[in-house]
């Protein structure tokens, strides 16, 4: 797969081609050059994370910046959240946090891996994800908070 550019427009599939119709409508890799800064986009989507789980923000108002792997990893541990939240009796409020780190490495052209250590009156937290640049902006392939 190449990277799209004014230079190399996406090609249209023929009935009949080689070229499958998947494969068209696949996300397109973008070389690091051609993206933004990832690290304000690792900063906010940390702090997003962090709000959804504390049951202040909606999961669907992160889709945009996540694949659809780490979306669905995500709803499932705010559900979770949410359920522990209710079995205690405790009602949802805006998390109180201050992020210490971020460390971005690039292992590819394409790919950043970052690590944000995040610290809270109760517990310091790290998240890691990894961005891939896809379609000519960074995605979040994989989520961790730990």
């Amino acid at each position: 797969m190449t990277s799209l550019s004014a230079d190399h427009p996406r090609r249209y599939p023929r009935i009949g081609s080689s070229l499958d119709v998947a494969e068209y409508f696949a996300p397109q890799p973008t070389a690091t050059a051609d993206l933004p800064d990832p690290e304000p986009l690792v900063r906010n989507l940390t702090r997003g994370v962090l709000e959804v789980l504390a049951g202040v923000r909606e999961v669907e108002q992160l889709a945009r910046w996540l694949s659809e792997d780490a979306f669905r990893a995500l709803v499932t541990r705010s559900n979770l959240a949410a359920r522990a939240r209710s079995a205690r009796q405790v009602t949802p409020s805006r998390p109180v946090h201050s992020i210490v780190t971020v460390r971005l490495c690039e292992p590819a052209d394409g790919v950043v891996e970052a690590t944000v250590v995040v610290t809270t009156p109760h517990r310091t937290r790290a998240v890691a994800m990894r961005l891939e640049g896809l379609d000519g902006r960074w995605r979040a392939t994989s989520l961790a908070l730990l």
